[in-house]
């Protein structure tokens, strides 16, 4: 394999990806911290985003539920015809 060619205007971009990283000692890092503990972190922001949605399901499924069971109707969909008899 031949070996990679070299930029003609002497810029290595293996050499500026190593340099873009973080700082060893980041003089902002205490004052950036409070962005991400307490309340204002990632699970504490979005656990209130929808408030009553657990309740809610678990709501609806019961009632699916119950109307599955208990709620069946036996006299429509079967599609007969009677004579005499009409739709309702």
């Amino acid at each position: 394999m031949a070996p990679p060619r070299q930029n003609l205007t002497g810029f290595d971009v293996r050499k500026f990806v190593a340099s873009s990283g973080m700082p060893p000692n980041d003089p902002w890092a205490r004052a950036e911290q409070w962005r991400y503990t307490g309340p204002f972190s990632r699970y504490n922001r979005f656990k209130g985003a929808f408030p009553g949605l657990g309740i809610a399901t678990v709501a609806f499924a019961a009632y699916c539920g119950y109307e599955y069971l208990f709620l069946k109707d036996d006299h429509h969909g079967h599609g007969e015809i009677h004579k005499g008899e009409e739709h309702h």
